[in-house]
């Protein structure tokens, strides 16, 4: 999910030097909402991750 919020960062840089505002801006915005959701699911992962390791 971060691979995808990092190329689309990517287009939207390349859009935005090229002038094209209204590319740039959606594929911003995509990958914010892309980045928002990657963090939230690592925490999550983090927190209800599998159970502890059981020592013998």
């Amino acid at each position: 999910m971060f691979k995808w919020a990092i190329i689309f960062a990517v287009v939207a840089l390349v859009a935005a030097l090229l002038g094209f505002g209204g590319i740039a801006g959606l594929s911003a915005d995509f990958a914010k909402i892309l980045l928002v959701v990657a963090v939230v699911l690592l925490v999550l992962g983090f927190v209800f991750g599998r159970g502890g390791r059981k020592l013998p």
